[in-house]
């Protein structure tokens, strides 16, 4: 691998304190690089040694194969971007005034645009989708169109760089996305190298070629997020103790609920996943199957019951399955039905929806007809 941005046995801190030490990084040119970890374990304190908003305590940052540490601010400027998480607060200046900010290491000694700096501003405008802004008044803006003028400023830096803190904190989701993919466009088709941090794990995880895990004094794992991100790597990085985050959907699943199930699912194929988020809610303990392995159903339903049955995909479902779900089905005081389409492989929950009505079971389909705290109404 030919290493474009590199650290060197970087240790960062404050005051000259160590707080984490052994960062060694190499990504290549036009690579996006993610730092993810709880609040307080050092992300900021790292971009910000990044790029000497800090100074660095040991080691050294390469771009290009040169030590950034021997540029001076100006040169340092014309190769990387930064747009961190402190807001800025500009009086009386329009959105073009904060994007041509950017291009002050790019004009002479009195702060002169050319036509050529002040085609790139309205280019970079352009590109972050917020060209009607131009003449706007920054301080009038909202928290999500202030960061997207941010970015543009940014990008009329014509880095080869860019890092950002929490690029995403102050936006909806559609502004997320759209923010994203112009992180994308710019490290696909202008081969920027992206260095930044985020909250969103499923988003870091969609974006990045590589991901950083930052947690106590020194990096917990480094590297593409499949190799990165395990099962139990985020409940470890995060030390969630309640609850879980699926990796299947990056989504977090809340506590599940405790005790014998009164309730037994019957689902399958993505019916069932709405019916145990319900019962969560209410903390409903519930058991559910049969599910296939492979089913979307499963990978929640494990998250939120300790009552699965499942059997192996790709084949008919057998008869010691259907036993184990029809000792649990008749624990319960009632039995949803999902809703699951039957077919040739899943017939045995058909038969189980049969028993629970030869058991007098009430079987329900519709989840308002479920109570807080008991089975049914």
């Amino acid at each position: 691998m030919d290493a474009y941005f590199k650290t060197e046995d970087m240790a960062v801190g404050y005051n000259g304190k160590i707080l984490i030490h052994d960062i060694n990084i190499e990504i290549e040119k036009g690579k996006i690089l993610t730092l993810i970890g709880p609040n307080g374990a050092g992300k900021s304190t790292i971009l910000k040694s990044i790029t000497r908003q800090i100074p660095m305590i040991h080691g050294a940052v390469y771009i290009d194969h040169f030590e950034i540490s021997k540029w001076s601010l100006k040169d340092m400027a014309k190769s990387m971007a930064v747009v961190l998480t402190e807001r800025i607060r500009p009086e009386l200046m329009s959105c073009a005034e904060v994007v041509a900010m950017g291009r002050y290491p790019y004009t002479n000694m009195i702060g002169k645009l050319t036509e050529k700096d002040k085609k790139i501003v309205l280019e970079s405008l352009e590109r972050v989708h917020a060209l009607e802004l131009a003449s706007q008044d920054f301080l009038t803006l909202s928290d999500g169109q202030k960061q997207r003028v941010l970015l543009a400023r940014a990008i009329c830096q014509e880095p080869e760089v860019i890092v950002l803190d929490e690029p995403t904190a102050y936006l909806d989701v559609r502004h997320k996305i759209e923010l994203l993919d112009i992180l994308r466009e710019m490290a696909k088709e202008k081969k920027i190298t992206v260095i930044m941090s985020l909250h969103e794990i499923d988003l870091a995880t969609k974006i990045s070629d590589y991901l950083i895990c930052v947690k106590g004094d020194q990096i917990a794992a480094f590297g593409p997020p499949e190799e990165v991100l395990k099962k139990d790597t985020i409940e470890k990085l995060y030390e969630i103790k309640k609850g879980s985050y699926n990796l299947y959907f990056g989504s977090v699943e809340l506590t599940k609920p405790e005790g014998e199930p009164q309730i037994f699912v019957v689902a399958g194929g993505g019916y069932g996943i709405p019916c145990y988020r319900a019962l969560q809610k209410r903390q409903i303990p519930f058991a559910t199957g049969i599910l296939y392995e492979n089913d979307i159903d499963c990978q929640v339903a494990k998250d939120l019951s300790e009552h699965v049955i499942t059997a192996p995909a790709f084949e008919p479902m057998k008869e010691d399955r259907f036993d184990a779900a029809a000792a649990l089905l008749l624990q319960c005081k009632t039995v949803i039905d999902a809703g699951t389409p039957m077919g040739e492989f899943n017939q045995l929950n058909s038969k189980l929806l049969q028993l629970a009505k030869e058991r007098n079971i009430p079987v329900l389909t519709d989840l308002s007809s479920i109570a807080d705290g008991d089975g049914r109404k």
